[in-house]
């Protein structure tokens, strides 16, 4: 596990994402601060040496008050008092913006005033060209402080409640360095990733939005429009009551963010549209092989898909050090 040192960490959407961060950090031992802490007015103060304190911004009191009641969050601000937004950035060394990815924009723009200079803002977005124009639109010549990152892991269950201490242990985490960020701003930030036990990896920001349209995005649009395509049947009901294991498993990321899906897909639509676009070329393709009573061609398709994943799974099973080390690129 990799060191990482803080005074203050900010995190803006303290769901699954930031909390499952601001847990594995003070879980795993990165972090000190007092747990079930309180409202800030005076988060700056405690800014200096060794504080180590985690801070949430919420949309809401409620999701901040659950997140300060569970010990995930040392003090909490609102977005919309500037006193105590200005509070809670002051001496902040890592801001991570957990929101949906459309309110990177806003968000940025929202506390680009209280921002210090020495202070690290990085995101968790799941699509990065698109989040680094906003990035660059709302930052302007301080965009070297923003490092784009994306940790890949998750859950169906969202909010704070579902936060883990060990959701990124052997997960990939993808940096998307920009050519103004310092070296030591991005290996900071690595840092964090890996001391929650997540291996790190760099891609430019469309590599990245092509390889998730391919093995995160599409996954989710086909769960939703299989469900979608029941729903639209005459006997829904009776189709959901005789659902068992294949409908479960297959549905299981259909349970996602309706809001932060939404996003997802039209932040990343050509990426995506070139996704669905080839799947719905395969399946033409075996659509046509079961017209045809063409059992060969199905059994060969079935019997490379099961070995392709059976060999994912085997390679996914392997500790991340077989998997090409904590700082891959």
């Amino acid at each position: 596990m990799a060191a990482f040192s803080f005074d203050k960490l900010v995190i803006f959407g303290v769901g699954l994402i930031g909390g499952s961060l601001a847990r594995a950090l003070r879980e795993r031992g990165a972090a000190g601060g007092e747990s079930g802490g309180k409202a800030v007015g005076n988060a700056g103060s405690n800014a200096g040496g060794g504080a180590r304190k985690v801070i949430g911004v919420g949309r809401t009191t409620a999701s901040s008050a659950r997140a300060l009641e569970l010990g995930v969050i040392d003090g909490a601000a609102a977005l919309d008092d500037d006193r105590a937004l200005a509070d809670a950035l002051a001496g902040a060394d890592v801001v991570l913006l957990a929101a949906p990815v459309a309110q990177t924009q806003p968000l940025l723009e929202r506390i680009a005033p209280f921002l210090d200079a020495r202070t690290i803002v990085t995101d968790a977005g799941s699509t990065k060209a698109d989040v680094v124009a906003a990035a660059r639109v709302a930052l302007g010549a301080r965009i070297a402080q923003f490092v784009p990152g994306h940790p890949i892991a998750g859950r169906e269950a969202s909010g704070v409640e579902a936060a883990l201490p060990d959701l990124y242990v052997d997960r990939n985490v993808v940096l998307c360095p920009l050519p103004e960020n310092a070296k030591a701003s991005v290996e900071r930030i690595a840092d964090m990733w890996r001391a929650t036990g997540a291996t790190v990896h760099e891609m430019a920001p469309p590599q990245h939005d092509r390889v998730l349209a391919s093995v995160s995005h599409l996954p989710h649009v086909l769960a939703f429009a299989y469900v979608e395509q029941i729903l639209q049947s005459r006997d829904a009901a009776l189709r959901f009551a005789f659902a068992s294991g294949g409908f479960r498993d297959f549905t299981r990321i259909a349970a996602s963010s309706p809001e932060m899906w939404r996003d997802i897909c039209v932040a990343n639509r050509d990426a995506l549209l070139e996704e669905i676009d080839s799947y719905t070329a395969v399946l033409a393709a075996l659509r046509a092989a079961i017209e045809a009573g063409d059992g060969a061609s199905l059994e060969t398709v079935f019997a490379r898909s099961r070995a392709a994943r059976a060999d994912w799974q085997h390679r996914a099973a392997q500790p991340a050090a077989a998997n090409g080390g904590e700082s891959s690129k």
